[in-house]
Formats: C-alpha cells, sequence, structure tokens
C-alpha cells in the first residue's frame, strides 16, 4: 500500500524509498513485530479468558508437559495479524506472487484454527478429523500450485529446477507438477504443526526458513543477481521478501510470548499457516527442492513419525521412544531448553547450505 507513495516522488525524495524492496521489507519486519509487541499481551489475556483450561494435553505425552495445563493455543493468531498487516502496507498490492503467499497462509491458518477451536470447545486433542485437514489441505494447495503456474513466466511453467545444476530443468508437466506443488505445500504445512511440540521449538526454525526464502526470493527476483549467480530468473517474486519480513518480525513478537515457559501456543493455527507459506514461496520461487534443504529439520521430525507408524504397524516395536523426535530426546533426559536451542543451532546450519546451493553451481 505504502509503495504508492512514489507517485509523489520526483525521484530524489523520501517518497523515493518506497521503491526499494529493502527498505519496505524493513518497514515491514518494524511493523510486525511492533504489532506483535502491542498486541501480543491483550490477545493472551481474551484468550485465556475465552479458553478456560487452555489447550488439551496428551495423556500419553512426556511427563513435564503435564505443568503446561492452562496455558492458552490459537496464538499463530498474533503471527498471522502481524504478518498480513505489515505485508498490505508494505507489499506491492498488484503483485500477484503476494496474493498467492498470503492466500495459502490465510486458508491454511483457516484449517488450523478450527482445529485448535474444536480441541479447546471439546477439552481433547482430536480437533477436526486429519483426514478432513488433509483434504482440504490439498484443496488448497492445488489451487496456488495452479495460481503459481499462471504467474511463472512460459519458460518456467511446469518445470522442476534441481539445485546445484545449471539451467537443468525437469518439464512435469499439468499431471505432476500440481500433485508435486500439492505435495510441497501440504507437506511443509504439517511437517511444521508436528515440530510444534516445545516451547519455541517450532517458531525459530520457522522464521529462519523463512529468512531464507526470503532471500531466495529476492535473488531469483532480480535478473541482475540471476545473471551472476546462474539461477532462474522469476519476476515479480522480489516482493515476497517484505512478505518473510513479516513473518521474522512477527515471530520474534510472538516469540517474547512463547519463549519457557511459554504464556501462549501457537496451535494448529500458527503452524499450518507458517508452514504452508513456506511451502507456497517454495513453490513461487521454484525452489521447492531446496526447501527440503532449509527446512530440513521440519523435514526430520515428518519422517521420524512415519518411521516409527510404519515401524510399530510392521514390527509392534518402536524405533523412538517417542515420536516426533524431539519427545524422543525429552524422554532421554535432555531438557526442554538443550533441545530446542540444539534444534535451533541445526536450523541456522541448514540455512546457511541452503542459501549456498544459490551460488554452488
Amino acid at each position: 500500500m505504502l509503495y504508492w507513495l512514489t507517485l509523489l516522488s520526483d525521484g530524489g525524495d523520501f517518497f523515493n524509498l518506497f521503491r526499494y524492496i529493502t527498505f519496505r521489507a524493513g518497514g515491514a519486519f518494524m511493523t510486525a513485530l511492533i504489532f506483535g509487541f502491542l498486541f501480543g499481551k491483550p490477545l493472551i489475556n481474551v484468550l485465556r479468558r475465552r479458553q478456560g483450561k487452555g489447550q488439551p494435553i496428551r495423556d500419553d505425552g512426556p511427563e513435564s508437559h503435564m505443568s503446561k495445563a492452562g496455558t492458552p493455543t490459537m496464538g499463530g493468531l498474533l503471527i498471522v495479524g502481524a504478518l498480513v498487516t505489515s505485508t498490505l502496507l508494505w507489499a506491492r498490492l498488484d503483485n500477484g506472487f503476494v496474493w498467492l503467499v498470503l492466500f495459502v497462509t490465510l486458508a491454511f491458518g483457516a484449517i488450523g484454527f478450527a482445529d485448535d477451536y474444536a480441541k479447546v470447545s471439546k477439552q481433547n486433542t482430536a480437533g477436526v478429523p486429519g483426514r478432513v485437514r488433509l483434504l482440504l489441505g490439498f484443496i488448497i494447495a492445488a489451487i496456488a500450485g495452479y495460481w503459481a503456474t499462471q504467474l511463472h513466466p512460459p519458460e518456467l511453467q511446469l518445470q522442476l529446477a534441481l539445485p546445484v545444476f545449471k539451467d537443468t530443468l525437469l518439464n512435469l508437466g499439468y499431471i505432476f507438477f500440481l500433485p508435486f506443488a500439492m505435495i510441497v505445500i501440504v507437506g511443509a504445512a504439517n511437517a511444521v504443526n508436528l515440530t510444534d511440540g516445545l516451547d519455541g521449538l517450532a517458531i525459530m526454525p520457522a522464521m529462519i526458513a523463512a529468512g531464507t526464502l526470503g532471500v531466495i526470493a529476492y535473488a531469483v527476483g532480480r535478473v541482475d543477481f540471476t545473471e551472476y549467480l546462474d539461477v532462474h530468473y522469476v519476476p515479480g517474486t522480489g516482493e515476497i521478501l517484505i512478505f518473510t519480513a513479516g513473518i521474522f518480525g512477527g515471530g520474534l513478537g510472538f516469540l517474547w510470548y512463547n519463549a519457557p515457559p511459554a504464556a501462549v501456543f501457537m496451535g494448529d493455527t500458527g503452524s499450518l499457516a507458517l508452514g504452508g507459506a513456506l511451502g507456497a514461496i517454495a513453490v513461487a520461487t521454484k525452489h521447492e527442492i531446496v526447501l527440503g534443504i532449509v527446512g530440513g529439520l521440519f523435514v526430520v521430525e515428518a519422517l521420524s513419525v512415519i518411521i516409527q507408524v510404519l515401524y510399530f504397524k510392521r514390527t509392534g516395536k518402536r524405533v523412538f521412544l517417542m515420536a516426533p523426535i524431539h519427545h524422543h530426546y525429552e524422554k532421554k533426559g535432555w531438557a526442554e531448553p538443550t533441545i530446542v536451542i540444539r534444534f535451533w543451532i541445526i536450523s541456522l546450519i541448514l540455512a546457511i547450505i541452503g542459501l549456498a546451493t544459490l551460488k554452488v553451481r
């Protein structure tokens, strides 16, 4: 919205700053951060009054989690609110990629909100049936995948770009690209959701992944950068940096209240919204495979659940003491802050590796 202040510029004044994506990304970060600080406490108070007993705690979970009973959930509303406000204020609203990632974020956030509401109102951990959540997620992802193909330049439509290899594209066609995009978006949403099991565990890796993808989006959206880096040029994706700056600012505002011991949980409202956003950005920028590296922590968390379930069905035994894998380390006696900080470190390392794929060709 503020981009249109450039119409008042003669090319050498303050209003000219609004032409620059980096300036507006900084504005989006500060807006989202201030939003989080201003509305965090009032939102938590409202959620605490409305929810009463707060988020139900799993009976079969680690014993230490019983002390978290009564903590309100749906804190993801703070992140999404900060993100949407900052994006609408600072991004170019004539950019299709901005509306694409906002659509996916809000749609998955709505699924998460319904799930959180069902859990809180019924005071059980069941929520919305998993099949319904997946069906809705795949419908949203199908729309987003098709939308992305319409925004991509003709030479990149329905193509899968491979990292490291220069000028390598695989033409998947609609038959394979749309299902692939759907799996990326839905997989990312549910992987972040599975990671959200300890105070602060999911939000920082999500912020790191968003920041990394934001840099990639900015790079592939500039023809001079893509020529230097030998990556595929996707015009218009630079505006996604503003969106990811909003995630980073809103995430920090939320983390202020979610740091151990958490005053509020993000719930599925936040985790599904953030995960869906990461998947949508990856599809938009043609960096779906790189998302698997940058978000490697989320991949491991999801795989630990899949492995545990499949192995238990076949043998009646467990590979991990408890899945997702962060609970395995809790069962082994690791303190919660130790797990959280070490997983943060792993996320940062993976983000650096993911960024390196831009140059390693």
